[in-house]
């Protein structure tokens, strides 16, 4: 027996498979000030959301051969930035609201599950994965996301310096973006902020894409499935937002959370941030484990995937109120 032919199964690279549906559908995003603005903003929410629902549907459909998809549909509640009202008050509004629209919510999340979710602090995680893509030609100077909770999408405008002697002082030069078609549309991204004791708090683009990292199935820590549904068994919800489940599964029958791609339907007012989404998830190395089986399983069921992982993240826009 060689030494190769010997090695203790604790030590094989493990990563945990989960269930894949083709679409996970985004009911909505919204924050304190829309709950306080109460039932009709749902309202008024759901019916922009509703059409659109039958839109992703039939993609998802033509995209499966004509075979019926496996979708599901989620709604995230921003419990992160600003703890308001209660579950118990917040969520029956939410899913009437829905029902009202004819929308089921399979899924409820809280955001603040994208940054600790138990004992696991998930945004670091993700934070350390990041791997800047440098622009070409340059040559460092700038520090790297993890020191500055800065991350580009390209060439940043060099620092004007002060002439020395018998030096001419640094002229001004327009940012640039990497992959910029003719023109640039550059975008610098603030990853976290730090409080007097150095506390992170994420910001809303980074914690937008740990959440579609979640949905696509690629969030894991030392191998391991982060965001887990918890099937939803009490009479009601909870008085205290630290003792609803971060991810709740609210249908019994409801498809896998997690799918080969996600579509969202927001207010216009997260343009912005999504475009900070696709500047992050461009620069992520996701586990090579979870993006292998996300691509065998759909060669093996003859779905489209593309190679981006931004790619896989579809939007729809309306305006707001």
């Amino acid at each position: 027996m060689t030494e190769d032919a010997f090695r203790e199964t604790a030590a094989e690279p493990r990563t945990q498979s989960v269930a894949l549906g083709h679409l996970s559908l985004e009911l909505g995003h919204l924050y304190m000030e829309d709950f306080e603005a109460g039932p009709q903003r749902l309202r008024a929410h759901f019916a922009e959301v509703g059409p659109w629902v039958e839109a992703a549907r039939a993609a998802a459909t033509a995209r499966a051969g004509g075979k019926r998809p496996r979708i599901s549909t989620c709604f995230l509640i921003d419990d992160y930035f600003t703890r308001f009202a209660t579950p118990a008050e917040v969520v029956p509004m939410l899913l009437a609201e829905a029902e009202a629209a004819g929308l089921t919510v399979d899924y409820l999340a809280r955001e603040s599950g994208c940054a600790v979710t138990g004992k696991v602090q998930v945004a670091e995680a993700v934070a350390g994965r990041i791997v800047e893509s440098p622009p070409p030609g340059s040559y460092g100077a700038r520090p790297p996301a993890a020191q500055t909770g800065w991350l580009a999408n390209g060439e940043r405008s060099p620092v004007a310096r002060a002439p020395q002697a018998m030096k001419r002082a640094t002229a001004w030069q327009p940012p640039k973006e990497t992959a910029g078609r003719q023109h640039s549309v550059f975008l610098d991204v603030e990853l976290w902020s730090q409080d007097a004791e150095g506390h992170r708090l994420w910001s809303c683009p980074f914690l937008a894409a740990v959440w579609q990292l979640a949905r696509l199935g690629l969030l894991r820590q030392e191998g391991e499935d982060v965001l887990v549904p918890h099937p939803h068994t009490a009479a009601g919800f909870p008085d205290d937002w630290d003792e609803l489940p971060t991810l709740l599964r609210l249908t019994e029958d409801a498809g896998p959370f997690a799918a080969y791609r996600t579509w969202s339907v927001l207010p216009n007012r997260f343009l912005p941030v999504e475009h900070a989404v696709r500047v992050i998830l461009d620069q992520i190395e996701v586990d090579p484990g979870a993006l292998g089986q996300a691509a065998a399983r759909a060669k093996g069921e003859r779905m489209p995937l593309p190679d981006s992982v931004a790619d896989r993240v579809s939007y729809v826009f309306y305006a707001g109120p």
